[in-house]
């Protein structure tokens, strides 16, 4: 077994450390300890140091109006333009098809999204952006933004969007074929789930007591205090 402890020794005039029958100076035994540290703080100082090498630039006025393309609930964001379900099978077909399968019923590994309707309390729920979405800008919003995915060329147009999404919401039973989707008809749909989320609406803004954002589900109604 090994064992440290301290003693005095007259000869060093100091404390000496004995461990496993070797002794230390407390000198070196600190220098042992404190030049791990001042490495990493070398190492830190140098890294901020390093040259940029000048290599990009600050992204323009327009790049981040392109970039900044997040569409909200309410549909302020959304862009001019309109399509009809009708149109949007014809792009589904050519662009969205051969992932997620005809009429947007899904093959894996991508997902589905038609359908599902009325199923997320069942034992077997089917969860799709008809049956699970509140808004229908968020359907909107995520092909605006990601699709069609990597590596094919994200080109789609507003007018393609507005077609897509409301192909999907006529495949699910939600409008019509013939409904023409644009940035005042869109915010009109009601999706099924429109009152699924707690809370109902939902939160804008962080709550007043600590700064957090819901859901606090402490605050639903019927919810018990937590023990403590």
């Amino acid at each position: 077994m090994r064992h440290t402890h301290l003693y005095t020794n007259s000869m060093w005039r100091g404390i000496r450390f004995c461990f496993n029958g070797r002794t230390l100076p407390a000198a070196a035994c600190r220098c042992k300890f404190l030049l791990p540290v001042m490495v990493l703080l070398a190492c830190g100082t140098a890294m901020a140091q390093l040259p940029t090498y000048k290599v990009g630039r600050p992204p323009t006025a327009e790049e981040l109006r392109t970039w900044d393309n997040l569409v909200g609930p309410d549909g302020k964001e959304l862009p001019v333009g309109k399509g009809t379900a009708q149109e949007g099978g014809v792009i589904f077909a050519a662009r969205c098809a051969v992932c997620h399968g005809k009429d947007g019923a899904g093959q894996f590994p991508f997902a589905r999204l038609t359908g599902g309707v009325g199923t997320l309390n069942s034992a077997h729920p089917i969860k799709t952006p008809a049956s699970n979405m509140p808004y229908p800008t968020t359907l909107f919003d995520f092909i605006n933004r990601a699709m069609p995915a990597w590596p094919m060329p994200r080109d789609l147009t507003p007018d393609n969007v507005y077609a897509l999404t409301a192909f999907i919401l006529a495949k699910s039973g939600i409008i019509k074929d013939t409904d023409v989707m644009d940035k005042n008809s869109l915010v009109e749909v009601q999706m099924p789930n429109r009152h699924g989320f707690y809370p109902d609406p939902p939160q804008d803004k962080p709550d007043d007591k600590d700064g957090t954002w819901l859901p606090l589900w402490e605050h639903a109604p019927g919810a018990k205090p937590a023990a403590k």
